[in-house]
């Protein structure tokens, strides 16, 4: 970070809080602008999803003469030209005579704007507010740098590991305050995935169902084989699914990750949890605790091959809530090698929802 002005904190923070109103499951980041001169504001705009014009942009059109002036920009400007402009030119051509932002770009296919404006003679400071930036855009900074998804895994058990009851019944094993607060955060992610096992046997929407209602749905995705009957409330059309007919978890997120999906919420059962464990492929745990016992019926993840304690699969605790009678912990897995893009497998054997019936 250069040296700044001692009201660049300011400005910048409005133009995080702009970010915070694009939405959150999309192929783009969440961005934010503002534009000063004189400590006088004359415009500011966030991104409004894929395909709109860029934050910037918006928010050079609402101060209308930009000569001069001062852009803050929560993410450096893009110096890619894609269904819209490099931002980076946009801001040359205003006139503006500073530009302060926050996150540096770690995508190499957009970054350089703030190359590109120091050519052009604009002073450029980066790197105030970083982190909070990066918050903001948590997922998308994940599935640059890795080439996949981040994934996080949700599940919920008793307190003895229990996902389920010896004759299969699992609803409900979680309280009401418990359950609002899946789909509360389960409305911040691009897609919701389980196995087929799962939907064969619960048959669950996958939806969000909150008050107000999303502004989009995630993104169904079912992992296996198995066809689902036409009654399946996955295939009642109102939320797109699409199926993976692989038990690979690599090309599950390949398939998501063609997708522009950036944040996967995992709610499979047993197997397919075990399945990216063992993959190393989870990047957050997210565990409802019931104060309940059942004493035997499904366990909450199926065998992890760990023979020893020294093997045991270890986490970081990062919070605990309470929900009524039942606890949420959110950990994080203790530092592993996370697989690089050339080891996430190309998607193969994807079929939409509407193919399921023909699929091999």
């Amino acid at each position: 970070m250069t040296a700044g002005h001692p009201d660049d904190e300011c400005w910048l923070r409005r133009a995080l809080e702009l970010a915070t109103r694009s939405p959150a499951p999309d192929p783009n980041p969440r961005v934010g602008a503002v534009i000063v001169r004189d400590q006088v504001l004359l415009g500011e705009g966030w991104h409004h999803g894929a395909g709109t014009p860029h934050a910037e942009v918006e928010a050079l059109r609402a101060a209308g003469d930009a000569r001069g002036a001062t852009a803050y920009v929560s993410l450096e400007p893009c110096n890619h030209t894609g269904r819209t402009a490099a931002c980076a030119l946009a801001l040359i051509e205003a006139g503006v005579s500073r530009v302060v932002y926050a996150q540096p770009d770690p995508n190499p296919v957009a970054a350089g704007g703030a190359s590109t404006l120091r050519q052009a003679g604009i002073e450029v400071a980066g790197g105030l507010l970083a982190e909070q930036a990066e918050a903001l855009n948590r997922g998308w900074s994940f599935s640059v740098r890795h080439g996949r998804p981040r994934v996080t895994w949700k599940f919920a058990s008793t307190l003895d590991g229990r996902s389920a009851a010896a004759d299969g019944t699992s609803q409900w094993i979680t309280g009401g305050a418990a359950r609002a607060d899946v789909h509360r955060l389960r409305d911040g992610f691009g897609a919701v995935v389980v196995g087929t096992g799962t939907a064969l046997a619960d048959n669950p929407r996958l939806t969000v169902r909150t008050d107000p209602p999303p502004l989009r749905q995630p993104l169904r995705v079912v992992v296996g084989r198995r066809d689902l009957p036409p009654t399946a409330n996955l295939l009642d059309g109102s939320v797109e699914t699409l199926q993976v007919r692989s038990h690979d978890p690599a090309e599950v997120l390949a398939a998501c990750h063609a997708r522009g999906i950036h944040e996967v919420w995992l709610e499979g059962g047993p197997v397919l949890a075990a399945a990216f464990l063992r993959a190393g492929l989870v990047d957050e745990v997210i565990a409802y605790l019931a104060g309940a016992l059942l004493g035997a019926g499904a366990q909450a993840v199926a065998d992890l091959g760990v023979g020893t304690i020294d093997q045991a699969h270890r986490f970081s605790l990062v919070d605990v809530t309470r929900l009524d009678d039942d606890v949420r912990l959110t950990l994080a897995p203790r530092p592993t090698e996370i697989p690089r893009p050339s080891e996430i497998r190309r998607p193969s054997g994807v079929a939409h929802s509407t193919d399921l019936q023909e699929a091999d």
